[in-house]
């Protein structure tokens, strides 16, 4: 099966247009870290964007970077840690769940929409996506969006191209929003509580102004542990303490809560994000969206 690697935009435009000439399907990849998501692609070839690499644009005063789409991520992490900056939609590294090998790329967060716990907080990868290249299906190279954003009058390219799954277009470049890192995380642990009870003090938490930027709960037996519900909060220590507090208070029904800080809270948010409590399993591994208040029936049936 050929395999096509090119170097730069002008020369993925030229492959997908010969391609496309020869009505040759094309499966686009990046570090090919979530290859077995989804339906299997009917493919005479794949297309990938892993020599599409380097970093374009990082003006910290602005908040925007912008890198190729075979960057990989962990470079633009690193690069954003170094000043202090996140990606604020926290995006998923799929590997463990996968098993799979490679180094997540940068476009294929935008290509997957790839967004993590702090979605309830912070928005998806879309809502920081401002600005794309890509070649079409026609092979032509095309851009949208910049490094600033705006209000959109028409069709938003942008937002359409975020997970996509490269079904539209072959992305070269993508610029994103980020935000300051957060000078302290602290995590409230409820432990104990069923499904039914566990949704209830989510809400309940959510619905407050205490800002949660994490929730979740972990079923008994889903890692080795007892019933956990988790709610994460962030900002400045003295802002954290009081929304402890009136957390505590507000949610005094349901248990104790116990408070974790620093690298235990993250390494737990990021088995979370990358749903690493699964990894390993023989069974299919599916995502359900719906109400949170029907989350417990759903899981039962």
């Amino acid at each position: 099966m050929p395999f096509y690697e090119p170097r730069d935009e002008g020369e993925a435009a030229e492959i997908v247009g010969a391609a496309a000439g020869r009505s040759e399907p094309l499966r686009l990849v990046g570090g090919d870290t979530m290859a077995g998501i989804g339906r299997p692609a009917q493919d005479e070839a794949t297309l990938s964007a892993r020599a599409l690499s380097g970093i374009t644009l990082y003006e910290p005063a602005e908040m925007v970077i912008a890198a190729r789409a075979g960057t990989p991520l962990s470079e633009v992490q690193a690069l954003l840690a170094a000043r202090g900056q996140m990606l604020p939609f926290e995006p998923m590294d799929a590997r463990a769940l996968m098993g799979s090998a490679g180094a997540p790329s940068f476009g294929a967060v935008a290509a997957a929409n790839n967004s993590g716990p702090r979605r309830i907080n912070a928005g998806a990868a879309r809502d920081s996506l401002i600005g794309v290249r890509f070649v079409n299906g026609r092979g032509q190279a095309i851009k949208s969006g910049g490094r600033v954003m705006k209000n959109v009058t028409g069709l938003d390219l942008v937002k359409l191209m975020a997970g996509s799954w490269g079904t539209l277009g072959l992305l070269t470049e993508v610029t994103f929003k980020v935000l300051p890192v957060q000078e302290r995380v602290a995590t409230l642990v409820f432990s104990g509580l069923d499904d039914a009870r566990a949704v209830a003090a989510l809400a309940a938490a959510l619905g407050s102004p205490f800002e949660l930027t994490g929730a979740a709960h972990l079923p008994a037996g889903i890692d080795g542990e007892d019933p956990r519900t988790l709610m994460r909060l962030e900002g400045f220590s003295d802002s954290l303490d009081y929304r402890i507090g009136e957390l505590r208070k507000l949610l005094k029904r349901f248990g104790a809560a116990e408070i974790l800080d620093g690298e235990p809270g993250a390494a737990l948010w990021t088995a979370i994000r990358d749903a690493t409590p699964f990894a390993g399993s023989a069974d299919a591994v599916w995502r359900l969206s719906t109400a949170p208040t029907r989350g417990p029936a759903l899981a039962a049936a």
